[in-house]
C-alpha cells in the first residue's frame, strides 16, 4: 500500500504539539495593520490551538 502524502498548504499552517494537538495561528495577521485597532492586532499575535471539531479533518491531511 502507498504511504500517505502530506497537504502541503496545511503542513505550512499547523504545528503540532508535544500531546498531539494542533496549533494555530490567527487570521489577518500578515498585513494592512494600519486598517486595525492596537487591540486586534495585540490580540490576534498569540497562537491558538484548533478546535476540536476542525482537529479530526487536519489529522487527515497531515500523517
Amino acid at each position: 500500500m502507498p504511504k500517505q502524502k502530506t497537504h502541503r498548504a496545511s503542513a505550512k499552517r499547523f504545528k503540532r504539539t508535544a500531546s498531539g494537538k494542533l496549533k494555530r495561528s490567527h487570521s489577518e495577521r500578515s498585513h494592512r495593520f494600519h486598517g486595525k485597532t492596537k487591540k486586534q492586532r495585540r490580540q490576534h499575535k498569540p497562537l491558538t490551538m484548533v478546535s476540536a471539531s476542525d482537529q479530526r479533518r487536519i489529522d487527515q491531511m497531515l500523517p
